[in-house]
């Protein structure tokens, strides 16, 4: 018999952008449930954590999903079918896209003695699944996870629109600056090199932004510092350097007063979405768009969404040039920018411009960001 309120156990074992996508379906479950569980892999633990209604984190590898998998290691894995059965989850839902199987972590959490299991599979299940849920590949993510959580009762409180929303840092931690004066950020690192813009694409991109009269924010990951730093460019007046600066929650809080991003089909894209900051999505076609693209969010896609090759898949463009991301010119990129964002306050390299952003390579501040 169902718990009233059973504690339901939520499985999505890839990156960042994929357990913000989940963020949606996580709250329908809430809504509902005594207790949400999050199973993430280490690389989206820092996702996990910030999605409201999620109230414990289990980190696990998943060799099954992660695109350079290591070795099985069947220790580690009697050690995660443990920590599972000790966890009294009473449902579990596994979240996956469509290219992905969902029966590995069942298997475990069967393992464990999860006595209900649902999820999206078009392979036969054999007792691994009490819920089979069958669903078009050609929907969107947040869709996807929010029709596999309603198959066992789960759904979204009046009111809640499906939205993303992340929780962003405490009181004394959100970003400094004047009320409404608001930043371009240009986000040039990608977890699959196939989804990159060319580092001189986002440096010549800096430049007409700044250009322009806008204040611009460089992100990335402390491993991507060498790009941001290409990227932004030498030190000047309207350009920060923020690679490396902030964790995941201080970006969301560094997104959150911003315009604009421009990113690539990205984390930090779906992070921007999270706390509705429109986003210039530069998307390259290896995967669908209508699955992946910015959710609830303003956005612009550039990038050649009807070429030959788009749903190849590839982490590494087998194609020479890169003709689907290489076709954007960066002043498509800027019009785009000009679309999504209020107008610069003045013109560029005025006085009026000058007096207006007298620190303006030091806004955000890292010291408010640090979290």
């Amino acid at each position: 018999m169902r718990p009233a309120r059973p504690h339901v156990l939520i499985a999505r074992l890839d990156s960042l952008g994929d357990v913000l996508l989940a963020g949606p379906a996580v709250r329908a479950v809430a809504a509902g449930a005594g207790r949400v569980t999050f199973l993430a892999s280490p690389r989206g633990r820092a996702a996990a954590e910030l999605l409201p209604g999620v109230d414990g984190v289990i980190v696990a590898e998943a060799p099954w999903i992660d695109p350079e998998p290591g070795a099985i290691d069947a220790a580690a894995v009697l050690q995660l079918v443990a920590r599972l059965a000790d966890a009294g989850v009473d449902q579990a839902v596994v979240l996956t896209s469509f290219h992905q199987s969902a029966l590995p972590a069942a298997l475990l959490l069967r393992m464990a003695g999860v006595p209900v299991i649902a999820a999206v599979s078009d392979d036969y299940p054999g007792s691994l699944l009490d819920v089979r849920h069958r669903v078009s590949d050609d929907i969107h993510e947040v869709q996807r996870a929010l029709s596999t959580v309603a198959t066992l009762g789960y759904r979204l409180r009046p009111g809640d629109h499906g939205q993303l929303a992340v929780l962003l840092p405490g009181e004394g931690t959100a970003t400094a600056g004047p009320p409404g004066d608001g930043y371009v950020v240009v986000h040039p690192g990608v977890s699959v090199p196939a989804r990159a813009w060319s580092p001189g694409r986002h440096a010549a991109l800096v430049d007409a932004l700044v250009a322009a009269g806008r204040r611009v924010v460089v992100t990335g990951a402390a491993d991507e510092r060498g790009l941001t730093a290409i990227a932004a460019g030498p030190p000047r007046p309207g350009v920060a350097d923020w690679g490396g600066r902030v964790d995941f929650a201080g970006l969301a809080a560094v997104l959150a007063r911003a315009d604009v991003i421009v990113a690539g089909n990205t984390g930090p894209a779906h992070l921007a979405a999270a706390v509705g900051t429109p986003v210039v999505s530069l998307y390259a076609p290896t995967v669908p768009a209508v699955r992946w693209r910015p959710w609830g969010v303003p956005h612009v896609l550039l990038g050649d969404q009807a070429i030959d090759c788009a749903g190849c898949r590839a982490r590494h463009c087998p194609v020479a040039g890169h003709p689907c991301l290489s076709s954007i010119p960066v002043d498509r990129v800027l019009a785009a920018v000009d679309e999504l964002a209020p107008p610069p306050p003045v013109g560029p390299g005025s006085p009026a411009a000058r007096a207006s952003r007298p620190n303006s390579a030091e806004v955000p501040s890292a010291e408010v960001l640090r979290v």
